[in-house]
Formats: C-alpha cells, sequence, structure tokens
C-alpha cells in the first residue's frame, strides 16, 4: 500500500500509458504532475472533487479547454456528453460503491479526454471505475489511446447495469410467487424500491443513448481519433441493456398493477360481506325499534310469553331477508 503524502490535489490515482511499450505504470501518490506527462505516452488521471483544491490544479493541466474544467468540477446530476476541438467531455453515470460492497444508488463521474489524456473526476466511490481499474492491472497493454481507456468506463457501466438487472429480475420473481399465491399479501411496500430504482436507470440510461448518439453524428474534425467507431460500438452495447430495463420496468408495473387488483378485488369482497350483514341485521333492527317504543297497546306488552315471541318475530325477519336476498341472486 502506498503510504506516500500526496502532492497532486484529490489525487486518487494515476496512470502513464506507452503504446509502443504496451504498458501502463501506476504512479505513486508522491507523483507531480510533471510525473503524469512522458513522449509518446497519455495519462489517465483520476481525482476526487472532495478536495477543494481540484479546481486550482485543472488550471495547471495543458490541453484543458475552459468548458472541460467546468465538465470536471461541476455538481450537476444529469448525464452529459460533448464533443468539441478533439475534445470529448462530460459526465456519464455510474453507481456507488461502498466500502464493504456495491450499492445501487447512482453516482457521477466527470471526464474530459485528448488524444494525450483522460481525466476523470467524482465525488463518490463508483463500481464501474474501480473494475476499470482492476482491469487495467491485469492487461495494461490492451490500451493504446485515451479512447480505449473511456470505452472500458462504458462497457463497465454496462455490466454493472446486467448485474442489476439480475439482482433486480430476481426481486421480482420473489414478489411474483408472493403476489400469485393463493395467500394475500401486500407487497406494494417491497415493490416500491424496485419500481424507483427501474425508472432511474431507465431515464438516465436513455439520456445516455441519445448523447452517444448525438456524439456521434458530431463533425470528424471536432472529435478524438477513433471515437467514431467507439461509439456506434458503444450505443449498440448500451441498447441492448436498455431493451432489458425497459422489459423489466414494464413487468415492475404489471405486478404493481396486480397487486392494486387484488387489493381491490379484497376490499370489494369485505363490502359484500358487510352488505349482506347489513342486510340480515336491518330486519331485527327494526322489530327491536318497534318493541322499543315508549307508546302504549304495543303487542306483547301483557302476558308471559312477550320476549319469546320478539326473538321468533326477529328470527323470521332474518329467514325473512335471507329468503328475498335468494330471491334476487344477490345470495
Amino acid at each position: 500500500m502506498d503510504t506516500l503524502p500526496v502532492n497532486i490535489p484529490g489525487f486518487v490515482w494515476a496512470y502513464r500509458f506507452s503504446p509502443d511499450d504496451k504498458t501502463a505504470v501506476r504512479l505513486n501518490n508522491s507523483a507531480t504532475v510533471a510525473e503524469l506527462t512522458a513522449d509518446n505516452c497519455f495519462y489517465w488521471l483520476h481525482l476526487n472533487l472532495v478536495d477543494a483544491r481540484v479546481p486550482a490544479l485543472l488550471e495547471t493541466l495543458d490541453g484543458l479547454t475552459e468548458d472541460a474544467k467546468s465538465a470536471l468540477t461541476t455538481h450537476d446530476t444529469h448525464a452529459a456528453l460533448t464533443v468539441d476541438e478533439q475534445m470529448l467531455y462530460g459526465t456519464l453515470v455510474d453507481c456507488q460503491r461502498d466500502f464493504a460492497q456495491d450499492t445501487n444508488n447512482l453516482g457521477w463521474l466527470h471526464f474530459a479526454m485528448s488524444d494525450r489524456f483522460i481525466i476523470t473526476t467524482r465525488l463518490q466511490p463508483l463500481r464501474s471505475v474501480e473494475r476499470a481499474r482492476g482491469l487495467i492491472e491485469k492487461n495494461p497493454g490492451k490500451f493504446a489511446r485515451p479512447v480505449d481507456l473511456f470505452e472500458l468506463l462504458v462497457i463497465e457501466f454496462q455490466r454493472t447495469l446486467i448485474a442489476i438487472v439480475i439482482e433486480l429480475t430476481e426481486e421480482l420473481n420473489q414478489i411474483e410467487d408472493i403476489v400469485y399465491d393463493n395467500a394475500p399479501r401486500d407487497e406494494r411496500r417491497r415493490l416500491a424500491p424496485v419500481r424507483r430504482t427501474v425508472v432511474r436507470l431507465h431515464r438516465h440510461l436513455r439520456t445516455v443513448l441519445a448523447l452517444m448518439r448525438r456524439a456521434a453524428a458530431a463533425d470528424e474534425d471536432e472529435m478524438p481519433f477513433g471515437f467514431d467507431d467507439v461509439a456506434r460500438r458503444l450505443t449498440s452495447r448500451l441498447e441492448t441493456v436498455d431493451h432489458d430495463i425497459y422489459a423489466l420496468q414494464d413487468r415492475a408495473r404489471l405486478l404493481h398493477e396486480e397487486i392494486d387488483s387484488k387489493q381491490s378485488s379484497e376490499t370489494n369482497r369485505h363490502l359484500y360481506l358487510l352488505s349482506i350483514m347489513t342486510a340480515f341485521l336491518l330486519p331485527p333492527t327494526l322489530v327491536t325499534g318497534f318493541f322499543g317504543m315508549n307508546t302504549a297497546n304495543l303487542p306483547f306488552a301483557v302476558g308471559d310469553y312477550g320476549t319469546e315471541y320478539a326473538f321468533i318475530i326477529i328470527i323470521a325477519s332474518i329467514a325473512f331477508a335471507w329468503w328475498l336476498l335468494r330471491r334476487v341472486n344477490i345470495l
């Protein structure tokens, strides 16, 4: 573990790539800005925006336009992609990574890329970025251009989405088994976070796809070398995941409608039973109300069997109500 003091503000890691030697050298924490560049090499510098000195650092780096510097330090929470002066910069969506485990919470990766470098910034650790770094360590000679690193970042984001789709599919399978079971259970509370995650992923993924297509349609003189082919490949990959997420969204919506339907049926059944009980109890209520009136000459007021007669009339009224409900096909 590198325990040297950090010289570059916000430094998370940095790699210097040599396409001729097919090597990728990870720089130490004590590396300076001057060590990033070398003949026929390009670099990847990853920074943490929590450090307030990062904007001042970007002012010292060569090759960054003012718009690219703004894109690297923005706190916007939406995807953006701009091609200008043979540079590509903007914001990509990703999922956050906790110390102990990966999460489905969305995070944002800001980047700027040219033929000589790719610079990325973030506020929280991100899943795709960490896996991309691991792949560089395993196969450093695979990346000959900064655009290859950009493609790797988007591919790892796609793989993150695939993992989330598999996880959410399993969750929906469990909810579906419960919903279509005979035992009535309300799974709306469990379904709500799944639907929220799917909707957010679909919304941001559609934005990234639209931006990728727009960037691929830019003038060739404006885009970095090789980005045209990379954009087509990435668009095809993301469209496949987008179809899966859309299908998941549609399935979650149908499950929600099925839960609402079952809940409505259960409520209607309860109301039906309550209406039947009301129909049965209404005639006895009229009988007891009649005998409870404070008036003279009531029937059965004199004699030893008044209560028995009243009880018989109540039973007869219930039987009459039952017969009437059967006659009109309510029961």
